[in-house]
């Protein structure tokens, strides 16, 4: 699995808000396996391992990447019409 272990200070933070796969779906329109080989691209927020078949996300990290990607959109242009 692609997890990274919480740590001691990550957990002592107040306010630190975990969600868990079904939520991530939610929130995020991608599929599972578009976010794990995002997640090994270093594109996406890392998941925790709360214990050995539990998994989940730091929902401040998955809002400020959306915040990101909001800010980082360019409109496509569309099919056969040239930028001039």
């Amino acid at each position: 699995m692609n997890a990274r272990d919480l740590t001691f200070e990550e957990m002592k933070k107040p306010g630190k808000a975990l969600i868990n796969r079904k939520r991530l779906l939610k929130i995020v329109p991608l599929s599972e396996r578009t976010i794990l080989n995002m997640e090994k691209r270093g594109e996406f927020p890392q998941r925790f391992s709360i214990t050995t078949r539990l998994v989940a996300w730091d929902l401040q990290e998955i809002e400020a990447w959306i915040e990101q990607r909001k800010s980082a959109a360019l409109l496509p242009s569309a099919p056969g019409i040239r930028s001039v």
